[in-house]
């Protein structure tokens, strides 16, 4: 088994005379390290003109009154208290709103911090490698693949997202204080390990495999493992070897850490309504996902083409054909990883497997299959493979280093143009959701996002067919299914959002959601003049909640419809009484002018005006209950 001393390069192979400017290690570092930074930011430039999408980003800053107020201590408050968007994490709460503080509503200055943020973990990601390897130029070539490789645009174009990049951060300054740590274990340094890795959970629970990255890190590269390593330790070695006890052992602080994190985020999740239930996605549903999903990952990373925000969980309706060649292909590279006997392929292997496992989908979190963003940390095992791979394979050829240097070039050029075209669709919301369909017709997700686009650009008709669409591809809860329902008849279809309301009526057994249907069929029977019909969906929807404000208002506008105001008078009265609304008064007024009652009609049109914020789009509302009216 090679050594690092046999991995490292040899002292003169072919680089004796450097040129002053790589005359010493450090500025090489310092020069190399400032060409990926310049790289990274010219190649993702074009961010600096893109806006804010609906996707989370109006949750997580432009409609988010705590990040809006600027970071002062009643934010710090909310931020470490706050389990909003499904999450606990405050640090990227503070880095928002510092953000909003700085740039407002100009995205592009919040684009460019993240942006900042990924060329940061690319320098580090160069530093920690080149550090625990020995390895300049290979190390290099495995972090400009990590920032340049188009997987990681959704971490870095995606506002919202800035949790990724900056517990990313917080990651590799663990893992570099680590490899301080295993020079010369001390429990100061040790402590830095845990207060990197505690912020970085703070910033985003993904890095919570970090102990079990460790574990590997210390097989290889640090080679501290075994009890044979330590008794073989001279006091010149670069890390110090332990006994495999010890090394599990030094690692139960931070297993601590992730276990409390662990029940904060789920519990965070549950309360936020992101956690699937077994009935939404079954266990086979979930297993044979994993097990695609996770030979899709390596496929985007070698071929990243066709990559999407979104990629749609597909439930029960993976063919089995797929199962069984992605795990076939999984078993057969693990077999030969582990035939290979090779630390580094051991290592970013299993790196890759292990850390996508919270986010792989035994514990389904959302509607997606995979996800872009749960590649930024765990494809790096997956880059040093191939880098390592080639480079080892030539070496065994005996080829010159200089024979890499077109295919690396070749490989990085590729990226690059790969990751500016795919930055490019993150400039709207729009633009993004009709690429996303381009890349697969049958994303349900990417046709709802669209959908929720064109609904804010005032394009009904276009949304209605999104959300169709979406609905046909899949299986919706009923209060989704009833929203779209609503938006329907508010846009002149009510004969289909009457059908979808009567589909859910038959199908639903939750008294709120029937309660929600009766009240949506009532409106569309109401629309379409359908009185009698609309008189026994108000009553049903009465008989399954009796103080329902909304039903009893809909018995009014029957009567009211009908020709009979007195009536009309005393259910929108009766509703007053069970909540005060602007729209009740105001249809109370023309109930009672319309029996003669004018000091009392005046009355309530008085308050209705008092209570209403919106008083023009109270009057439109009313004219289209009440036509002519």
């Amino acid at each position: 088994m090679q050594t690092a001393a046999e991995l490292a390069p040899p002292a003169s192979s072919g680089y004796s005379s450097k040129p002053e400017l790589f005359s010493s290690g450090g500025k090489r570092s310092f020069i190399l390290s400032l060409i990926l930074v310049l790289v990274t930011l010219a190649t993702y430039n074009s961010l600096a003109h893109n806006g804010f999408i609906n996707l989370d980003d109006n949750l997580y800053v432009t409609q988010n009154e705590h990040v809006q107020s600027g970071v002062h201590w009643s934010t710090v408050k909310w931020a470490l208290t706050s389990e909003d968007q499904a999450n606990w994490h405050p640090l990227t709460w503070l880095s928002h709103a510092l953000d909003w503080e700085l740039f407002g509503k100009n995205a592009g200055g919040h684009h460019y911090v993240s942006l900042l943020f990924h060329a940061c973990n690319a320098v580090l990601l160069f530093l920690l490698l080149q550090a625990a390897t020995g390895f300049t130029w290979r190390s290099l070539m495995v972090a400009a693949l990590f920032a340049l490789h188009p997987v990681n645009v959704e971490s870095v174009a995606w506002i919202a997202e800035r949790k990724n990049v900056l517990s990313m951060m917080f990651f590799l300054l663990a893992m570099l204080a680590y490899g301080r740590y295993a020079r010369k274990p001390s429990l100061g340094r040790y402590s830095l390990v845990a207060l990197c890795f505690a912020l970085g959970l703070m910033a985003k629970p993904q890095v919570i495999t970090l102990p079990f990255v460790l574990l590997l890190w210390d097989y290889w590269p640090l080679q501290r493992f075994g009890a044979a390593a330590a008794k073989e330790a001279s006091p010149g070695d670069l890390y110090a070897p332990a006994p495999f006890i010890r090394l599990v052992l030094e690692k139960i602080p931070l297993l601590l850490l992730s276990a409390a994190d662990a029940v904060i985020t789920m519990d965070a999740q549950r309360t936020g309504n992101a956690v699937r239930t077994i009935t939404e996605y079954s266990l086979y549903a979930r297993i044979t996902n994993s097990i695609v999903a996770y030979a899709r990952y390596v496929g985007h990373a070698f071929w990243p083409i066709h990559l999407s925000p979104t990629y749609s969980h597909p439930g029960d309706g993976i063919p089995f054909w797929q199962v069984a060649a992605s795990g076939l292909f999984l078993l057969t590279a693990t077999g030969l990883v582990l035939l290979s006997r090779r630390r580094y392929l051991l290592t970013g292997w299993f790196w890759f497997l292990g850390v996508l496992v919270p986010m792989i989908g035994i514990v389904q979190v959302g509607d997606q299959a995979m996800a872009d963003r749960y590649a930024y940390i765990s494809f790096i095992g997956l880059f040093w493979m191939a880098v390592w791979s080639f480079c080892e394979t030539t070496k065994d050829w005996k080829l010159s280093p200089r024979w890499l240097v077109a295919p690396a070039c070749i490989a990085l050029l590729g990226a690059v143009f790969l990751t500016h075209q795919l930055a490019g669709y993150w400039h709207d919301s729009e633009a993004l959701w009709s690429y996303a369909n381009s890349v697969d017709p049958a994303d349900f997700l990417a046709r709802a996002n669209l959908g929720k686009t064109l609904v804010m650009e005032n394009r009904p008709e276009e949304a209605i067919a999104e959300f169709s669409i979406a609905e046909r591809l899949h299986k919706y809860p009923y209060s989704e299914i009833l929203r779209f329902a609503d938006y329907e008849m508010r846009h002149g279809h009510a004969e289909e959002g009457a059908a979808r309301c009567r589909r859910v009526l038959g199908e639903a057994q939750d008294p709120k959601i029937r309660l929600v249907g009766w009240v949506d069929l009532g409106v569309a029977d109401l629309t379409l003049n359908h009185l009698s019909s609309a008189k026994s969906d108000f009553e049903n929807a009465v008989l399954t909640d009796p103080k329902d404000p909304g039903a009893i208002v809909g018995l009014g506008l029957v009567a009211e419809r009908s020709g009979d105001f007195e009536q009309a008078a005393e259910f929108y009265s009766r509703s007053i009484s069970l909540q005060p609304d602007d729209l009740a008064y105001f249809l109370l007024s023309t109930a009672l002018e319309k029996t003669g009652r004018r000091a009392e009609a005046e009355a309530a049109y008085t308050r209705a005006q008092q209570m209403s914020p919106n008083p023009a789009e109270l009057l439109q509302k009313v004219h289209e209950l009440l036509p002519g009216s």
